[in-house]
């Protein structure tokens, strides 16, 4: 196949733009911020109550985004093979875009002095998966527009575009929060870039939706309902996997290493805050610069892919990883939690675009890009919840984030272990043909 056109290709990477400030300002900085200070109290402390159990805020935190990625790893198979047999992925795309979008405009309202916990935690979770929903319709379109040799180049474009649309909307929050204008406080300015995430994520969106093209369903004639056929696609991927050795063990070791790179990204601002004491603007801060040093990451990644090959560097890629955990484990001031940060940027585009497209070359040939895209992002999404659980529970129960971030060195060396035995696999073949 030929890679598509200049402005379909841009038309894609313009999600990327879009939907990346949720991911930034929602989940990593100023949400998170928010939630463990607006729900902090002189009577309960760090512990909140949630339908009437109570927990430590930023636990509560960890376990909410984690329900948020289960459900959406629950539903997006069903749904992403539905897109594939009845060719509407992009209705989905859309669909989900304005759950997300909406649902950030209406954190607007999760104020204080005394926040009603319970809303919003429903629609943190309900951005979250309209976030998750919308990655597999977007990701699926990766093998669709870009020939084999030029996936890693558009998916690191992809990831670069959304780190810099992020940032910008992240400066525009900092500003409001730090000089607050018009008179506001610093609640209502956080609340307000809560509501610019939406209005962003669905406005810029529509560039997408405008240069897309319009999907084939891989069936032309259908002898079941829609979702029985969802369930046929399900169960056509999954026996194409287990049949593709090198696939295979690259999924199992992205399973583990995502679980240590998604907590440790959506951990790092309440570490930050609870462990070290760091003031909001300065952890704003630290954020913008690891989204401009992931954008360098990202782009560096795909040129070592080029050159020696995607399972290789990410091998390398994860070796850093645990470093990290294990420098983060130890560190005791903000200085070293800023060179950490930049370690993190670095890290995080390459690993991220990479894994994209390391999994879009290495899946066969085939009509069904939603749903194998559903499946590799089905476990991205549990191991992410998996994670998150774990990094919560572990802080709860021994009091320290600390040991949280310690933990998922285990996931990076499991991980790390299946990606050298896929490298090991794929160069036996090569070398066979």
């Amino acid at each position: 196949m030929q890679t598509a056109s200049k402005k379909v290709i841009n038309g894609w990477a313009m999600y990327d733009w879009a939907n990346s400030v949720y991911n930034l300002v929602i989940t990593t900085t100023f949400f998170p911020i928010y939630f463990t200070k607006a729900t902090q109290s002189a009577e309960h402390g760090n512990n909140v109550s949630f339908f009437g159990k109570f927990f430590v805020n930023s636990a509560l935190y960890d376990y909410a985004m984690a329900a948020a990625f289960i459900l959406a790893a629950l539903l997006s198979p069903i749904l992403s093979s539905i897109a594939d047999t009845r060719g509407n992925k992009k209705r989905y795309l859309m669909l989900f875009t304005w759950l997300g979008g909406l649902s950030c405009c209406a954190l607007f309202n999760f104020k204080g002095p005394e926040p009603n916990v319970e809303y919003g935690v429903i629609f943190f979770i309900l951005a979250t998966l309209g976030y998750c929903g919308g990655l597999v319709f977007y990701n699926s379109y990766l093998p669709e527009i870009a020939a084999v040799e030029d996936r890693d180049r558009i998916s690191a474009k992809g990831f670069a575009m959304g780190y810099i649309g992020s940032v910008i909307l992240q400066l525009i929050g900092f500003v409001l929060v730090v000089f607050l204008p018009l008179g506001i406080d610093d609640g209502q300015a956080v609340r307000i870039t809560f509501l610019l995430v939406g209005l962003w994520w669905i406005g810029f969106s529509q560039i997408t939706f405008l240069r897309l093209p319009a999907s084939r369903g891989s069936v032309t004639q259908h002898s079941a309902s829609a979702l029985t056929e969802g369930f046929r696609e399900i169960k056509k991927v999954y026996a194409q996997v287990k049949a593709l050795p090198v696939l295979k063990r690259f999924l199992r070791g992205f399973f583990f290493y995502s679980m240590g790179v998604q907590t440790v990204m959506m951990a790092a601002t309440i570490f930050g805050s609870q462990e070290l004491g760091l003031p909001s603007d300065k952890l704003i801060a630290s954020v913008v610069a690891i989204q401009l040093v992931a954008v360098l990451g990202a782009w560096a990644m795909a040129k070592l892919s080029g050159k020696y090959g995607n399972l290789p560097v990410l091998m390398i890629v994860i070796i850093l990883w645990i470093a990290i955990c294990l420098a983060g484990y130890r560190m005791q001031t903000d200085m070293h939690f800023y060179m950490l940060a930049v370690a993190v940027g670095l890290v995080m585009g390459g690993v991220q675009s990479l894994s994209r497209s390391t999994y879009a070359k290495l899946m066969p040939d085939t009509e069904d890009t939603a749903s194998f895209f559903s499946y590799y992002d089905v476990l991205e999404k549990l191991s992410v919840a998996f994670g998150l659980i774990t990094f919560g529970y572990i802080h709860e129960l021994t009091g320290s984030m600390r040991n949280s971030v310690l933990a998922l060195v285990l996931f990076f060396v499991i991980g790390l272990i299946w990606l050298y035995s896929a490298q090991k696999i794929q160069k036996s073949a090569t070398v066979k043909s």
